[in-house]
């Protein structure tokens, strides 16, 4: 293995470990601020940290005699379609935030990597047997995680799963926008129109209290700038030479580090039913990544 595929993975290693133990982060903001809230600001925060990078990117690609495919205007609606759906997906994780653990969210959240390549199958993507088995231990484990023993969806994480399919969705349309845009761009403009998209719902539904938002300031500055904006460029740098397999399975980390994470700050505790249902999701995640496509490929 070579110095640059070991620098990639270092890379993200640390990036899951940063996701990971952001669901800590955003569980302890629920104790003072509303979920929509939360987001404006934590998304407020990633889009300035991002903006001088977006900027550079933006003059760099005017002056350069290479211009990519897309063009200015697919930066501005590709972007503000994938902030939608990263609106809907962040604040749907948010108010489940509320009601459950935050390593649970992670392990349930962690499905969508088994959502991708089912609903790539819409789009007439063909996928690998990894991934036929992967989804009944998922959905296996989801059922010991999250049902309880009179067959009800414990509370939380059913808002957990539905934001889920739309981490999956989000996931789709950056397989199709990325290679058509500049990345930096693309985070910068997807972040603004979801801290936007959240401000309006903080309006309507909330009340923004600034001495309840004071108390979560480090919520907010790690969700904000370390995840948002670190987080994300460390990922675009180490996906840039780590190989895909190892990205996917290093990266599915995130749900290992969620856990721990809420059990080493927060004190949360897996009964034997939760951590079954934990170890059969993350065994699915990972069948997930063998031969995920043949044919048309879809990355993240």
């Amino acid at each position: 293995m070579n110095t640059l595929v070991i620098r990639g993975n270092v890379f993200l290693f640390i990036t899951a470990i940063i996701w990971g133990t952001t669901f800590v982060a955003q569980r302890v903001g629920m104790d003072h601020i509303g979920p929509f809230t939360f987001n404006f600001i934590r998304f407020s925060l990633g889009a300035l940290f991002l903006a001088p990078f977006a900027f550079r990117a933006y003059r760099t690609e005017r002056r350069s005699s290479i211009k990519l495919p897309g063009g200015k205007w697919l930066h501005l609606w590709g972007g503000s379609l994938m902030g939608f759906v990263l609106c809907v997906g962040i604040n749907l994780q948010q108010i489940g935030l509320v009601y459950t653990t935050a390593g649970k969210a992670g392990f349930i959240t962690g499905i969508y990597v088994i959502l991708v390549p089912i609903i790539g199958v819409l789009f007439g993507l063909r996928i690998g047997w990894g991934v036929w088995v992967g989804a009944p231990l998922g959905a296996v484990g989801l059922y010991f995680m999250s049902i309880t023993e009179s067959f009800n969806l414990s509370p939380g994480d059913g808002w957990i799963v539905a934001c889920s399919f739309a981490w999956a969705g989000h996931i789709l349309l950056v397989g199709w926008l990325s290679p058509k845009m500049n990345s930096f761009i693309l985070a910068f403009v997807q972040a603004f129109v979801c801290a936007f998209l959240s401000f309006i719902a903080a309006v309507i539904a909330e009340e923004m209290i600034f001495s309840s938002i004071l108390s979560t300031w480090f919520p907010l500055i790690y969700s904000g700038i370390i995840t948002t904006g670190i987080g994300f460029t460390l990922q675009v740098v180490g996906q840039k030479y780590s190989p895909p397999a190892h990205a996917a399975i290093i990266m599915q980390l995130e749900t290992v580090f969620a856990a721990l994470s809420g059990w080493l700050i927060l004190g949360e505790v897996m009964g034997t039913r939760s951590v079954m249902g934990a170890g059969l999701m993350l065994a699915g995640m990972l069948f997930a990544q063998f031969r995920v496509f043949r044919g048309n490929d879809l990355r993240p």
